[in-house]
C-alpha cells in the first residue's frame, strides 16, 4: 500500500456563507484541503491516471460556492469533506474554511478531520 497527501492549499471563492444580514451577499472563503490518498501500489508511470486528480475537488468546491450557501463553516466543510470521501481511495481528509474579511483584526475559520468509515 502506498499512502499519499495530495493537498489543495488556499482556494479562494466568493460564496454566501453567514448567518448575519451583511453576510447575505457573497463574502471571500479561503479553503484547504489535504487527503490522505492511499494506492495499491507507488505511481510509476508517471501519468495522471495513476492518481487521485484534485480538479474534482476545485471543481466540487466551485459548485458549492455557486450554490445556496451555507449559514455555518461548519457545514461548508462537512460538506467538502463528503466531496473527497467519494473517491473511495481518500482514507482520511482534513478541510479547513476561513472567513478572511469577518473582523478588520482577525480571520474567522473552522476545520475538520473525516475518515472512511470501516467496512464492516
Amino acid at each position: 500500500m502506498a499512502e499519499f497527501t495530495t493537498i489543495l492549499e488556499g482556494l479562494e471563492v466568493a460564496m454566501r456563507l453567514g448567518i448575519h444580514p451583511h453576510e447575505e451577499a457573497p463574502q471571500r472563503v479561503r479553503l484547504s484541503v489535504w487527503m490522505t490518498v492511499d494506492y495499491a501500489i507507488p505511481p510509476s508511470a508517471d501519468a495522471i491516471e495513476e492518481v487521485l486528480d484534485y480538479d474534482f475537488v476545485r471543481a466540487g468546491v466551485h459548485a458549492l460556492a455557486d450554490g445556496p450557501g451555507f449559514a455555518l463553516q461548519e457545514t461548508l466543510v462537512e460538506a467538502v469533506a463528503a466531496l473527497c470521501l467519494a473517491d473511495p481511495r481518500v482514507r482520511v481528509v482534513r478541510v479547513r474554511s476561513v472567513k478572511p474579511d469577518i473582523y478588520p483584526d482577525a480571520s474567522v475559520g473552522c476545520e475538520i478531520v473525516r475518515q472512511r468509515q470501516a467496512m464492516r
